[in-house]
């Protein structure tokens, strides 16, 4: 099962707010959701999906498990919680959200409880999510390679991971990007609004363009409606190699997400 280009991020949305950020991408067109233990929406994010009237098997749900579940005989406990929570019997893909920290639960317990949930029918595709280099050659040393999906990390025009992104495709894991627009700082980039103009698209589109067409999925979130509309229609926009080169050398290594006791090392 491969994993969709495009997706709706539910990141710091709740309550209705979220609920009408899903209501209205499922009716754009949107059939994948991301969502986490941490972000308190789960319930949420459930309500909406079983209202759609979008049948199960249409849509590819992602959710994560937080830190504080991490251990053998808590993670599936906390994963049927939130299956219970979002009105379905399984998740399409299952990550832990961020690495142990300080390494409290090592990382061959969680992936092994996490290749369990995969073998009882819970999740059809596992992967990890803010992982170093480091952190995916022991998640794959624990079940193999093959087996995790994709590693979900903050990847932006100025922070572009490259380490990260060619140790995974070496080894077969596909990369998720998150803040994908940098939480808005790239979208006044000079040349990303010069590509933009050029196109007759908006900034974001260029950005979220570029990332697909190097074989990334993005899940960009929006409370907007033409701001969703907009960011579907980015599947369709295909940059030059011209342009593709000129947002390569915006990398500067500017992190954004980088929560003290909770983010690793990173690369």
């Amino acid at each position: 099962m491969s994993i969709p280009a495009l997706g709706l991020g539910t990141f710091r949305l709740k309550d209705q707010v979220v609920i009408d950020s899903v209501s209205t991408a499922l009716e754009l067109g949107y059939r994948a959701i991301d969502t986490a233990q941490i972000y308190g929406n789960e319930a949420a994010v459930g309500q909406a999906l079983s209202a759609s009237g979008v049948a199960r098997g249409e849509l590819f749900l992602t959710t994560k498990i937080w830190t504080e579940n991490l251990s053998r005989d808590k993670l599936i406990p906390s994963l049927e919680d939130s299956l219970g929570k979002l009105h379905t019997d399984h998740v399409d893909l299952l990550l832990i959200h961020w690495p142990s920290p300080n390494g409290a639960v090592p990382v061959g317990e969680y992936m092994s409880a996490l290749a369990e949930a995969q073998e009882r029918g819970l999740a059809r595709q596992i992967g990890v999510s803010n992982f170093t280099v480091a952190l995916m050659q022991e998640a794959l040393d624990a079940v193999g390679s093959g087996v995790i999906a994709t590693n979900q990390v903050e990847l932006h025009p100025y922070l572009q991971n490259r380490k990260v992104v060619e140790f995974a495709q070496r080894r077969g894991i596909h990369i998720t990007s998150y803040m994908t627009l940098g939480y808005g700082k790239v979208l006044g980039d000079a040349v990303i609004g010069e590509i933009a103009q050029r196109h007759g698209a908006t900034p974001a589109q260029v950005v979220l363009a570029w990332a697909m067409q190097l074989g990334y999925a993005v899940i960009p979130s929006s409370t907007k409606r033409a701001n969703l509309a907009s960011n579907l229609a980015a599947r369709e926009l295909r940059l030059s190699e011209a342009d593709m080169a000129a947002i390569a050398a915006l990398e500067r290594n500017e992190r954004i997400t980088s929560p003290a006791g909770l983010a690793p090392t990173w690369d």
